[in-house]
């Protein structure tokens, strides 16, 4: 049966790091704080005027460069990100310009930081049609720009980077098993972006507005993504007829070590089972979960054969989660 496999990952972190101990001069809080809220050490922080296409590149390369594949062999990318460089073109036909990728298809999309499991779930249905076999997922993210450091609930955060998987369709029981996602635009309100759409654009006039900075309910926020990140975890155990048990890997969007934490063993998932890597690079939104597997193929938590889990939560509401035999 064809199945669309993962066969390289790669990174990208902009070379600036900002710790907690450097935030104690920006905004009212402590390192100890920070860590004891969100387990989060430090960011990667680009350097100002840099676009997301900018730090998507390299890690495109990257997975490319893991994966043996030239670039001319993609035929589709999907960029997963919330901050592209432009309201238009997309960042992905950045991207492909950037890599040579000159007979790829490219779209961008923003589903926040459940965006890098929409966008496998979209490449995966397409390559499986057969009308595309190799793709590019990239979720990338250049939030450092967007925030108010003056903000001690969003400013803390967030970091900047992308990562990237190549895909392929291969005939074989290696690969994507299940995809779920789910969305409530009902409970927008609990972390979002008012200002710089079409609704309300920057003007003279609004550009220092509240309205421009990220908005976060952070008590109702934690309460949600605890429960959906289980439900969707579920969902695609039961698709498969997997347990939890039955995992070699889980690898979760890296909002919060508490939520994460939380989420596991409500979806009775081991600890030791679960991939974190936050404290060095904070919530990079989009690109959290390909940077987490990167980071996770380097270390060797990732074998050949492993069942591994990836699941997210993010602004819309969003949510979902993959499973896959790597």
């Amino acid at each position: 049966m064809m199945k669309t496999r993962i066969v390289g990952t790669g990174q990208y972190l902009p070379e600036e790091i900002l710790t907690n101990v450097d935030l104690e001069t920006r905004v009212d809080t402590t390192d100890e704080w920070i860590r004891q809220r969100t387990g989060i050490i430090q960011r990667h922080v680009a350097p100002p005027g840099t676009g997301t296409s900018e730090v998507a590149i390299p890690a495109c390369q990257r997975a490319l460069e893991a994966a043996g594949i030239e670039a001319a062999e993609v035929d589709l990318i999907v960029c997963c990100t919330c901050t592209p460089d432009h309201i238009f073109p997309s960042t992905a036909c950045l991207i492909q310009h950037g890599l040579g990728a000159e007979r790829a298809a490219a779209i961008d999309l923003n589903a926040a930081c459940t965006g890098f499991v929409y966008g496998l779930t979209v490449a995966d249905a397409m390559l499986k049609t057969g009308v595309y076999k190799t793709a590019i997922v990239v979720g990338a993210e250049v939030l450092s720009n967007h925030l108010n450091w003056e903000r001690r609930d969003t400013a803390i955060l967030f970091g900047d980077g992308a990562g990237a998987v190549v895909l392929r369709a291969e005939e074989g029981d290696k690969g994507i098993l299940s995809c779920h996602l789910r969305a409530d635009g009902g409970a927008k309100e609990l972390l979002f972006m008012q200002a710089g759409g079409s609704k309300e654009h920057v003007t003279a006039e609004n550009v220092n507005s509240p309205s421009r900075d990220i908005v976060m309910n952070g008590r109702e926020l934690f309460k949600k993504a605890v429960v959906l990140f289980a439900e969707a975890a579920q969902r695609v155990l039961d698709d498969t007829g997997y347990k939890a048990d039955d995992l070699d890997l889980f690898v979760p969007h890296q909002a919060n070590t508490r939520i994460i934490f939380s989420a596991t063993e409500r979806a009775g998932i081991a600890a030791e089972k679960v991939f974190i890597n936050i404290d060095l690079v904070a919530n990079t939104v989009g690109a959290s979960i390909p940077i987490a597997l990167d980071d996770a193929m380097q270390q060797g938590r990732l074998k050949d054969g492993d069942l591994v889990m990836l699941a997210a939560f993010g602004a819309g509401l969003t949510w979902g989660a993959s499973l896959l035999r790597w």
